[in-house]
Parts: C-alpha cells; sequence; structure tokens
C-alpha cells in the first residue's frame, strides 16, 4: 500500500476529532492536526490520539492553514480531512489495494448529511472531491474559505468520505454568514466590485440551480433549506461586498 499521512485543520472540534483521527489511522500511519486556538479539549485528544499537533494563531485562512501542516506530514501522498469528515470502508479498501498512483491528486465521492440525515439532491451527491494528493506535486488554493486542491492531474476513485456538513440548519445558516464574509473580503482585496442586481441575480441562480437543476426540490425540507442557503450564501457575498465599497 502507498504510505500515507493524514491531516486535519482544526478549531473547537472536541466532538469530532478523535473520530476523525481514527479513520484516518485506518491507512494513516502519520496523522497531522492543525489547530487555530482551541478553546475546548480539542488540541488534548487529539495528542492523546498520537498526533503531530501544530497550534497556529491568528487563523490564516481555510488553504493557507492546512498548507503549514503539509511539511510536518512524514510522507509525500497526504490524505486532507475536515475533522467532521471520515473515510469510509470502500474508500479505506481502494487506498489499501493499490500501491502507488500515477497521478498527482485523487478524487473521491462525498456524502453530504445534516445531523443523520443524507440526502442525495442539491447538489449533495456524488460531490467529487479532492481529498488525496501528493504534496510534491499540489497544494491548496490561498482561500479564506472553501480551499481547493491545486493540482495538474486527477483521477476519480472508488470509495467515499462521510461529510457530517452541519448539526442542524441553526448551524447550516450560521456557516452561510461566517464564510459569506471571508469570501466578501476576499473579493474586495482582488479589487471586484457588486452592485444590487449583481447580488439578486448571483442568489437567485443559486438557489434556483440547486433546487431546479439539482432536484433539491426531491428532498423535502431538507433540499428547500440547502438550497436557501445556497442562494442566501450567494447573495451575502455580493451583498457584503457592497458593503465594504460603501466604506471606503
Amino acid at each position: 500500500m502507498q504510505p500515507y499521512s493524514g491531516l486535519i485543520i482544526t478549531y473547537n472540534e472536541a466532538h469530532n476529532i478523535a473520530a476523525c483521527i481514527a479513520s484516518l489511522a485506518q491507512v494513516c500511519d502519520d496523522i497531522v492536526v492543525v489547530d487555530s486556538g482551541s478553546s475546548d479539549d480539542t488540541v488534548a485528544i487529539a495528542r492523546a490520539a498520537g498526533a503531530t499537533v501544530l497550534v497556529q494563531l491568528p487563523f490564516l485562512g481555510d488553504g493557507p492553514q492546512r498548507s503549514l501542516g503539509l511539511p510536518l506530514c512524514r510522507h509525500d501522498w497526504v490524505i486532507n480531512l475536515d475533522a467532521d469528515e471520515r473515510l469510509e470502508a470502500d474508500l479505506i479498501a481502494t487506498l489499501q489495494a493499490q500501491p502507488e498512483w500515477p497521478v498527482d491528486a485523487l478524487e473521491c465521492r462525498r456524502r453530504n448529511y445534516i445531523g443523520d440525515r443524507f440526502t442525495p439532491y442539491a447538489g449533495q451527491y456524488p460531490d467529487y472531491i479532492c481529498r488525496i494528493f501528493d504534496r510534491r506535486r499540489a497544494d491548496f488554493s490561498p482561500l479564506k474559505a472553501h480551499s481547493r486542491v491545486q493540482t495538474k492531474s486527477t483521477r476519480k476513485i472508488e470509495g467515499h468520505v462521510t461529510h457530517y456538513s452541519y448539526r442542524d440548519y441553526d448551524d447550516m445558516f450560521a456557516r452561510i454568514n461566517k464564510y459569506s464574509t471571508w469570501q466578501a473580503q476576499e473579493m474586495f482585496a482582488q479589487g471586484k466590485r457588486a452592485s444590487l442586481g449583481k447580488a439578486i441575480a448571483h442568489g437567485s441562480i443559486a438557489f434556483l440551480k440547486h433546487y431546479i437543476a439539482k432536484r433539491g426540490f426531491l428532498a423535502g425540507c431538507d433540499g428547500l433549506s440547502i438550497s436557501l442557503s445556497k442562494g442566501l450564501g450567494s447573495y451575502l457575498k455580493y451583498a457584503k461586498l457592497i458593503e465594504l465599497q460603501n466604506r471606503r
């Protein structure tokens, strides 16, 4: 089997970190946690589980924070998970069966949950995501929210990651508010500008895309809530950019 290091970034993830590390430990003999100053027991739990822990304050953003952990990994191939993600048995079997990979990075399917509820609609499945890569030929995009692995060649492989996306609707919309603030700040720093019309258009299109085109209407209240969160998140990103413009 190709040797792997595990990489996780955390902030107040005491309720998640032990299970995430245990999941990675099925294929990784080296796990690195980059924490951004948790006030709960995240760091202590991670160290007790055998992880190498780096505490980085202030939080540098999603991509830069992850990149900090790469030099601490013992192996070149890295499995990068969020604390609320777990490797499923089919993905573990795929990784264990492959001695090496002739590409730079791997994409697998992700199952997204609200609490204990999974829906395949509203863009929530198959949700291919790059979580496994060779750090010699890949890195994270420098985004504060939702960074991506940047690389030249990827392959889709069999297997799944479980993602406990939101505890409930309150958690869902609180995160949308936080992420939209970060995204607006990044767009403003890049010199991008917005108008009310653009904010309304982007928000409406995002909602319709997830509720109609991606069939969120088939998933009842969860499908509608996911679609509304996507539309609201897109709208708020541009509305907050307008606020930043007006403060100048």
